[in-house]
């Protein structure tokens, strides 16, 4: 069975308060709309992950959570793990290479330039960039979420909310 990971750059936060650290920046206007508007066209498209994984940046938790609710999938079931947050691509490999076997499909939501580098590490599709709420789908011709490493990955989709091609 191949394994299939949809990678999702949190929606963009809000900078008004210089006071809240990184970690605790919330989503801005335009964030709050973005996550339900690409969780959407996911949804239109029957992409829909088996398990959600999140950095706990409150960024990040509430693009998952917004996703979640487009998708019907019960906040709770959001797996949140803490090194995803400002991670480097080899930390995020870690933690694909450690996802649950039992799930073929996955989405981990997360932040730049971790996500963007690990696309390039992965596929060598040449994605530069991934936009605030940006999403990424991957294919893996693998049964075992260990065995993904550089240039296993496939391209299936790139997209984002100012994508001109929608």
């Amino acid at each position: 069975m191949m394994k299939q990971l949809l990678l999702v750059r949190h929606a963009k936060s809000d900078w008004d308060n210089p006071d809240l650290k990184d970690f605790d920046k919330p989503l801005n206007k335009r964030g709050s709309v973005n996550a339900p508007e690409m969780a959407e066209r996911l949804f239109k498209k029957n992409i829909i992950p088996q398990q959600l994984v999140s950095s706990p940046a409150l960024r990040a938790i509430s693009t998952a959570q917004s996703f979640a609710k487009i998708w019907g999938v019960p906040e709770s079931d959001i797996q949140q793990q803490t090194s995803i947050y400002e991670a480097s691509f080899t930390i995020l490999l870690n933690v694909i290479n450690n996802l649950d076997g039992r799930f073929d499909f996955v989405a981990l939501f997360g932040h730049n330039p971790g996500l963007t580098n690990l696309v390039a590490h992965l596929s060598d599709q040449g994605v530069y960039n991934i936009p605030t709420c940006g999403v990424v789908l991957l294919e893996f011709d693998f049964d075992s979420w260990k065995y993904i490493s550089g240039s296993t990955g496939q391209l299936v989709l790139f997209d984002y909310p100012k994508n001109p091609n929608i």
